[in-house]
């Protein structure tokens, strides 16, 4: 009862700093990348809060599981380095006794991440989606700030404009700069509006002139216009545009065993499966010598996990593209790695009570 709390405690503490560590960076690294989505216009900055959220929640898990990787190795290293493991060692206990407190203090996490990768990270990924596709949906004209010069999505067009109110779907001095491989054009405008005919968006511009300038050739063209009809290059439907099996629920990727939605199954099982092989394999690597004056156990946990995520999505890619199927993918990576932690359990026991009653020498 003793081994249990102390082991259970020690490693919630630990738990709990490390995740805060983890949090804080991965957030941070979240907010630039997507401000600077923002900035560049593929999505709205009044959404810059709820599209961070929502890509937190997408890689919440694995945040979790290498907290608790993390955490296992630092509590059970502590207690090599001072010695405790020695006195546990000598008092009857192996090393496989702490794979019980270990899961039982991460039981609950664990079924957390199974929570989040199997509902939360399809739900988060579909909301998120959705947000994109909104704000990429309206037109370029309406995605320009009043006064500031601002670049097309798709990169061939810079746009200025004037309005009287951000809202206002009409805007007024009108500057295009449209570049293609034909050549350049810029056309100016006193005003100009957004009209829909059909799934199609025009923009249409009133008393201005156009000036082009071709790349064949090198002639140039003025022309005066009172009313002037472009499309603007996007429609405001995408029915047609299929899912991303990220943004697909679990149970229909069951229901629809396609190779991208088996490898999407392989990532959402294998992180989880990840998660309980890491503890094993913590609490192998965790084993160090107090004596030395380097510690390089945990360097050594880190460089694991990164092989062992890294293969997780290496198997998805593997499903996807045929090489092999849903189960195998499964027990061959993950099957491996729990052998493996078993294994390296085994032997940092063996290697543990040699070291405690080693064997005498032959006479």
């Amino acid at each position: 009862m003793l081994f249990d709390s102390t082991v259970r405690r020690e490693l919630a503490r630990s738990f709990a700093a490390t995740l805060v560590v983890i949090l804080t960076i991965v957030l941070t690294m979240m907010l630039i990348r997507v401000l600077g989505s923002a900035a560049g216009g593929s999505v709205s900055p009044e959404d810059v809060v709820l599209l961070l959220g929502y890509t937190a929640l997408g890689h919440l898990p694995t945040m979790l599981a290498l907290s608790l990787f993390v955490a296992v190795v630092v509590s059970l290293g502590r207690m090599y380095r001072d010695s405790e493991m020695a006195i546990w060692f000598a008092s009857g206990v192996a090393l496989p006794r702490f794979v019980r407190p270990v899961l039982r203090t991460s039981a609950p996490v664990l079924v957390v991440i199974g929570l989040l990768v199997l509902f939360v990270w399809p739900w988060g990924n579909r909301n998120a989606l959705e947000l994109r596709d909104r704000y990429q949906q309206r037109s370029d004209l309406s995605r320009v700030t009043p006064g500031v010069f601002q670049t097309s999505r798709d990169g061939s067009r810079v746009f200025f404009i004037d309005r009287e109110s951000p809202d206002s779907p009409d805007a007024k001095n009108v500057f295009v700069l449209t570049q293609d491989e034909r050549g350049e054009s810029v056309t100016s405008a006193k005003s100009g509006r957004i009209e829909m005919d059909g799934d199609d968006r025009f923009l249409v511009l009133e008393r201005g002139q156009r000036n082009e300038r071709r790349l064949e050739d090198g002639t140039s063209t003025m022309a005066r216009f009172e009313s002037y009809r472009v499309l603007a290059g996007e429609s405001a439907a995408r029915a047609g545009e299929a899912r991303s099996p990220r943004a697909l629920r679990t149970i229909d990727l069951i229901r629809s065993p396609a190779p991208r939605n088996q490898a999407e199954l392989a990532w959402r099982f294998g992180l989880l499966l990840g998660a309980g092989n890491l503890l094993i394999l913590g609490i192998g690597l965790a084993a160090t010598n107090p004596r030395r004056a380097s510690n390089w156990n945990l360097m050594f946990a880190l460089l694991s996990f990164v092989v062992y995520y890294n293969l997780i999505n290496l198997s998805q890619s593997w499903v996807a593209t045929g090489r092999t199927g849903l189960g195998t993918a499964l027990a061959g990576v993950h099957g491996s790695v729990f052998v493996l932690g078993l294994a390296l359990l085994w032997w940092r026991d063996h290697a543990a009570v040699t070291r405690l009653w080693p064997r005498k020498a032959a006479a």
